[in-house]
């Protein structure tokens, strides 16, 4: 006899390889004008007459309205299905570049679209890694994960070139408006080749949906004694922190030292050299996840912050004496910052309980977004405190990245995290 209330036919699905394609096409669209704000950061300040301070809450507000956001948002998919989030967010991007090119003109309206701009985000990175979480293996997981940060961190690192270019030749607003054209063209993408499905069961369809540790659906209690997924969560916080400070400050720190030490020759921009810093850190986001896999997880990421620590502690004060010793110690300080990029976003997933993933997720952005949001403002709250930019004032505000990696780098060791099925050690 048929059952009183059959389940409902789950929906076809593209395969997984075109599934990975697609959603990391889309967020390559998606983040060619993440880098225009930083990129034109310099410019904008002269423009709109903006202290430190100021240009570092613009930055920061990106972040901000991720952090207060992404709870909501990626926890919802663990009940809504997750394309139906991710086209919101992708729509609030479109929205916030379009509203930025079009109206801003000084600290406040740049502040509005900018932290429209950082919802529109919070709908739609870990969503997207939340598309693919759901429908690959956990073998497969680490790789997956891999993939579709590379996606972003090319995208990301080509867009500081491209937002500079762009500017140039047909001004900022402009380049803000092409911005929001891209992210239109991935929205597109999404809604009309990934299929709409329900979000996966927490339970078998007899009972009602309830995760396995027990708990609502905005009860993150679970995650965070889950310490093996939340420990890698604690390391992305100041992860994002040092990776947004770099970035957001990247261009300016190198224009200071081109101007302090009268440099003439423009050869390599320091929109291109942060290009080339995100490129090659995306590389070595890659690497440093294979290395994982090799070595084991938990090491790569000690060594990872160990180095971070002492470039922090030396980039700043070393590298305002010479414009090109400043462009090399970036590059290899952004490289080592990139290298455990993809194993502890990986470790925080492949750790996670799976009726409980988008929830986990959802703590591992809100911490790692709180970090991107301090990050910026450290560097500029210190550049105005000691006094504007100096070779000092840009060495402090480093070593004060560094001595935040140093303090999470003691409670990691002490939380001990799980490696991954398949990692070296496990």
């Amino acid at each position: 006899m048929p059952a009183d209330n059959p389940a409902p036919a789950t929906p076809a699905l593209v395969s997984g390889a075109r599934l990975v394609a697609v959603v990391c096409a889309a967020q390559i669209f998606v983040q060619l004008g993440a880098g225009f704000w930083p990129a034109l950061l310099p410019q904008m300040m002269e423009n709109w007459r903006l202290t430190n301070s100021e240009a570092g809450w613009i930055t920061a507000i990106f972040f901000g309205a991720y952090m207060v956001s992404v709870p909501v948002l990626v926890t919802l998919t663990d009940r809504v299905d997750a394309k139906r989030i991710y086209l919101f967010g992708v729509a609030c991007t479109v929205l916030g570049h379009l509203l930025f090119g079009l109206t801003a003109d000084g600290f406040w309206s740049a502040m509005a679209t900018r932290a429209l701009a950082g919802l529109g985000w919070a709908g739609t990175y870990m969503t997207g890694l939340k598309l693919l979480a759901d429908q690959v293996t956990p073998k497969l997981m680490s790789r997956a994960v891999t993939g579709h940060a590379a996606s972003i961190g090319i995208s990301g690192a080509v867009s500081y070139l491209l937002g500079d270019v762009l500017a140039d030749q047909f001004g900022w607003r402009l380049a803000f408006v092409f911005s929001a054209a891209t992210a239109f063209i991935a929205w597109l993408m999404v809604a009309s080749v990934v299929p709409s499905r329900r979000a996966r069961p927490a339970t078998s369809q007899q009972t009602p949906a309830k995760p396995a540790s027990g708990g609502g659906l905005f009860d993150f209690r679970p995650v965070i004694r889950n310490s093996s997924s939340f420990a890698y969560s604690v390391v992305y916080c100041v992860h994002t922190l040092e990776m947004s400070a770099l970035r957001g400050w990247g261009v300016a720190f190198l224009a200071f030292v081109a101007t302090h030490t009268g440099l003439k020759d423009e050869t390599l921009s320091p929109a291109l050299v942060v290009t080339v810093l995100a490129l090659l850190g995306t590389l070595a986001s890659i690497a440093g996840n294979e290395a994982s896999i090799r070595f084991g997880r938990r090491r790569l990421v000690a060594t990872a912050m160990i180095l971070s620590i002492g470039f922090a502690a030396i980039v700043g004060f070393a590298g305002s004496t010479s414009y090109w010793l400043a462009v090399g110690l970036l590059i290899a300080y952004g490289m080592v910052v990139w290298l455990d990029s993809s194993s502890v976003t990986a470790g925080a997933a492949g750790n996670a309980e799976p009726a409980r993933r988008g929830a986990t997720l959802a703590v591992h952005s809100t911490l790692g977004y709180a970090g991107g949001f301090v990050g910026p403002l450290i560097i500029g709250w210190t550049l105005d405190l000691a006094g504007g930019m100096s070779p000092m004032a840009w060495g402090l505000a480093f070593a004060s990245i560094g001595v935040l990696i140093l303090l999470t780098l003691v409670a990691f060791l002490m939380m001990r995290p799980a490696n991954l099925l398949g990692d070296h050690g496990r």
